[in-house]
């Protein structure tokens, strides 16, 4: 067999894998056993306990970290430094276990609602942690505030949920190093086909494994995958000790969802841009917001950062501000029909919401305002549907 390095679209669904070694059976099994027998006390063929290890887990475990390219073997690490938990929550929450209580946390202003939630009304709670928010999205910012601040994490997402902002990564490791900080980046907007965060001396990647790898919006889980052999070590501690882990069912579902990963993202891409350009033209469309658009403000990051196959790709992600208020974006919701109005992302299916009222809505009102979340912005989740289909859609609930 070649030792050539295979292509994305091959490790999606050959990354990490083998065929199950009872039967041969091409797709791992689920195995739902809670337990595992011992010829002798502390004898037993490497699992003990379905907490701590399960075959279906460590199959979409390794999948993922193939996937983020950790380049850790099984003998650095079980899972070669991916880990699945229950929710990608779930998976931010064990992450800050790395922390001692009362470390400082620098982080992304704009970052998922739920991301916010746990670190301002939860973490600096419980655990003390004093969490600082800048934006990422100027390198020069995030130098100064890390210098002030003395970060023992920091965290960045990119692009950010809801006002697609773009980060720099090298510019986010590069600081981390400076500092002595561990650096995790959110690719759950760019998945690893359009970005591997390790590849640019990132320590951890977070993802909600609900959203674009699971991709049909029904099982939802969370990762954490590194390319450290000492995170891997505490990581899988944390993951045991904490014991929030990804179920057999749900990493089925996942895996499955994982191989066709590659070509999902190809057809969001392709589509996200159209519409994004048809949106500009809308005179009841105030601004759109996507990476792609010459008129993003970190375009020439995006182009340079984000990449499918080495040519520049966005992702399926749209943010637009409509004219007026919230009385113009209810009736725009309220007349889509093959966007669905619901939470969530990065499913088959064309999603949108209202950010304000929905996923962000627990993030303080001053600091909503701060970024931007009005009640004009209106978030779309662009699945595989026709791209005609979808902005006829649009153009339909936009008439009203």
């Amino acid at each position: 067999m070649s030792t050539k390095p295979l292509h994305l679209e091959s490790r999606c669904i050959h990354g990490g894998q083998r065929p199950d070694p009872t039967t041969g059976a091409v797709m791992p099994p689920i195995y739902t056993s809670s337990t595992f027998i011992q010829e002798s006390p502390g004898v037993h063929k490497g699992f003990e306990y379905s907490r701590s290890h399960n075959v279906t887990r460590f199959a979409f475990e390794r999948c993922i970290a193939n996937l983020e390219s950790t380049g850790l073997s099984e003998s650095d690490d079980r899972t070669q430094g991916g880990f699945a938990f229950a929710s990608g929550l779930a998976a931010t929450a064990t992450c800050l276990e790395l922390l001692d209580a009362g470390s400082t946390i620098l982080c992304m202003d704009d970052v998922y609602g739920g991301t916010n939630r746990l670190l301002q009304r939860v973490r600096s709670r419980t655990q003390g942690l004093k969490v600082v928010f800048t934006d990422m999205s100027d390198a020069n910012a995030l130098a100064r505030t890390a210098s002030e601040c003395k970060p023992r994490m920091i965290w960045a997402e990119t692009p950010t949920n809801p006002t697609l902002k773009i980060v720099d990564i090298d510019a986010v490791a590069r600081v981390g190093r400076a500092v002595g900080a561990i650096t995790v980046v959110d690719n759950t907007f760019a998945s690893p086909i359009l970005q591997r965060p390790l590849e640019r001396d990132i320590d951890i990647v977070m993802h909600s494994a609900t959203k674009y790898i699971g991709g049909h919006s029904d099982v939802v889980g969370g990762c954490l995958v590194t390319s450290r052999k000492e995170l891997a070590e505490k990581l899988r501690f944390m993951q045991n000790a904490i014991g929030s882990v990804m179920g057999p069912f749900d990493a089925y579902l996942t895996l499955r969802g994982a191989k066709t990963l590659a070509i999902r993202i190809r057809r969001h891409c392709e589509s996200a841009m159209r519409i994004a350009q048809w949106l500009e033209a809308q005179p009841s469309v105030e601004r759109v917001v996507y990476p792609g658009l010459a008129s993003h403000p970190q375009h020439a990051l995006a182009t340079r950062q984000m990449q499918l196959n080495g040519a520049p790709a966005y992702g399926g992600m749209i943010t637009i501000f409509l004219r007026g208020g919230i009385k113009e974006s209810r009736r725009f919701l309220e007349n889509v029909h093959l966007f669905a109005l619901a939470e969530s992302l990065g499913g088959v299916e064309s999603l949108i919401e209202h950010p304000a009222i929905m996923t962000h809505a627990s993030v303080p009102d001053a600091q909503r305002a701060a970024l931007g979340i009005s009640d004009s912005l209106v978030r779309l989740s662009v699945g595989i549907e026709d791209a005609d289909d979808l902005i006829a859609d649009l153009a339909h609930a936009l008439e009203r």
